[in-house]
Order: structure tokens, then C-alpha cells, then sequence
């Protein structure tokens, strides 16, 4: 394998292992989102499921073996109620883009427009969940801490 197809992969495996902490923190946003929100997290947790699934086809396109799901994810804070709930959502799109930010400088062709098109789906789910943008989605949450995929639980 290339060096370019070696960071091509392990960009997807970030993306991946991504994709999997969003798909457990939307099933934290959906049990204590209010009501009128639940359709909304239900789209992007099935957004993202799609996402992952996508991706782990395309890790073993490339002769790897998929990362797999922790059995459990560190949240960054607390979510007792329907305000932390929505501030999570907002939390998991913006990470999610960092890391499609990630592939999108290591991809090339059709998987560099795919990732672009998830970073961009991102970045619009992430406003309208906290209500505001940043100028360059996916780049501002790759400065801080911030930008790691949730860590798994011990």
C-alpha cells in the first residue's frame, strides 16, 4: 500500500470511530431531547449510521479491517436534560466534521466530494442544533481538544 493510500485509510478509520461515538451520543440526545426535537436527532442518528456503515465498506475496499464500535463512550458533560441534550448534538457535528476535514485533505476523487458532502451535512446539523456557524466548519474544531472523537468508557 502507498503512503497516500496509508493516510487515505487511516483518515477513513478516524472517520469511522467517529461515526461510531455519534451514533452512541445520538442515542444519549434522543432519550432526553424534548419532544419536538426527537425527529430531528432521529434523522442524524440514522444519518450517521449510514455514514459509518458507508465507511466501513470503504475501509475494506482498501484492504483494512474496520475499527469497531467501544461498548461505550465518555460524554464531555454531563446530559441530564434537553439543553444538554441539544448542546451534545451540536458537540458530535462539530467533531464529526473535524474529522471529515481530516479525510478531505487525505482523499482524492469521488471520496474526497463524499467526505466533503459529510462534512458539510455536519456542519449544517451542528448549526442547527446550537443555533450558530463558525466561519470554516470542520478547521476551528481541529485547533482544540475538542476535536477527538468521544473517548471509550473503561
Amino acid at each position: 500500500m502507498s503512503k497516500a493510500t496509508d493516510g487515505e485509510l487511516d483518515a477513513l478509520q478516524a472517520a469511522l470511530a467517529a461515526e461510531h461515538a455519534a451514533v452512541y451520543g445520538y442515542g444519549v440526545v434522543g432519550g432526553r431531547v424534548r419532544p419536538e426535537r426527537r425527529t430531528e436527532a432521529r434523522a442524524a442518528y440514522d444519518a450517521h449510521r449510514a455514514r459509518r456503515d458507508a465507511l466501513v465498506r470503504e475501509v475494506r475496499d482498501l484492504g483494512g479491517e474496520p475499527v469497531a464500535a467501544a461498548a461505550g463512550y465518555a460524554l464531555p458533560f454531563p446530559v441530564p436534560d434537553s439543553a444538554a441534550a441539544v448542546r451534545l448534538a451540536a458537540e458530535l457535528e462539530e467533531r464529526v466534521a473535524g474529522v471529515y476535514s481530516d479525510l478531505v485533505r487525505a482523499a482524492g476523487g469521488e471520496r474526497r466530494a463524499t467526505a466533503a458532502g459529510a462534512l458539510r451535512e455536519a456542519a449544517v446539523r451542528a448549526v442547527r442544533w446550537r443555533g450558530g456557524s463558525v466561519a470554516f466548519p470542520g478547521l476551528a474544531e481541529r485547533a482544540g481538544a475538542a476535536s477527538a472523537p468521544a473517548a471509550p468508557s473503561a
